[in-house]
């Protein structure tokens, strides 16, 4: 195979596992096909992917290596049906509980760089693989410590609560407003925390979805107060992401000099 094709084929397999911390062109999301549902034998069926056009299937799938599910009482539930296909992947989860389900894509590792021969040599794992496949006195090495988290939130019947609270790992959105109770016209408030404390002056994206169908993005730019919120006054139903991102040089491993934080989810707000 020439370099050209395996350095094409290896990018293509780092936007696949990528999150929201992957290259502006591209956007990774989780997209339920319903938020809000009631009944009995309640499911949910998740797509995952990576593409340019929200939420168009069109680029890559979404890597499901890091899938927790969380039910309402806290206890890990199971994903079923997993598939990957060509542009992809889905996955449903039946809601046998009554409250909130979280589905989460979850993801934590190091990158790396160095020169060798006078190349740039590249590698993506996990720190207990890090120290023995990366040379540690190699020329220019450069590590950066990644941590990524996408989710989205599901309800069955009445909202609860126990699945909003936030772990204390990475970048993570604190709900003030539940996000299973959203309306056009309603303000939501919502917190970003970084190792859980306030992420003051964060920039946050809202988008809504179906963008390939109108002219303009319509992109929503907000900036995060001294204790992490920020709101937003839905105009119109449908689906939405927000994401954010961050840099800094609080890695948790010795090894890295900067962390990458990202954060996605994707809201539906009703009528």
């Amino acid at each position: 195979m020439r370099l050209s094709t395996r350095l094409a084929a290896a990018a293509a397999a780092v936007l696949a596992l990528s999150l929201p911390i992957a290259a502006e062109a591209h956007r990774a999301w989780l997209l339920p096909s319903a938020t809000v549902l009631s009944g009995a034998d309640v499911w949910v069926t998740v797509d995952a992917a990576v593409s340019n056009d929200l939420f168009f299937f069109e680029h890559q799938p979404l890597r499901l290596d890091g899938l927790r599910v969380t039910a309402p009482d806290g206890s890990p539930a199971r994903p079923e049906n997993q598939a990957t296909g060509r542009y992809r992947s889905t996955f449903d989860v039946r809601l046998e509980q009554p409250g909130t389900y979280k589905l989460a894509v979850v993801n934590a590792g190091l990158f790396a760089s160095w020169k060798e021969n006078g190349q740039t040599r590249r590698w993506r794992g996990s720190p207990e693989r890090f120290a023995a496949e990366v040379p540690k006195d190699a020329p220019d090495l450069r590590v950066t410590q990644s941590q990524s988290r996408m989710e989205v939130f599901v309800t069955s019947g009445k909202p609860s609560g126990t699945v909003l609270k936030p772990t204390g790992e990475g970048l993570e959105l604190a709900p003030v407003t539940h996000p299973n109770d959203l309306a056009v016209g309603n303000a939501a408030r919502f917190r970003f925390l970084l190792d859980g404390r306030p992420a003051a002056g964060l920039k946050v994206t809202v988008i809504r979805g179906g963008i390939r169908y109108r002219d303009k993005l319509e992109e929503m730019t907000l900036t995060t107060g001294e204790d992490g919120g920020f709101a937003v006054t839905w105009k119109e139903p449908g689906m939405y992401w927000v994401e954010a991102s961050v840099r800094d040089g609080n890695a948790a491993i010795k090894e890295a000099k900067e962390r990458r934080a990202g954060y996605s989810t994707t809201l539906e707000v009703l009528p």
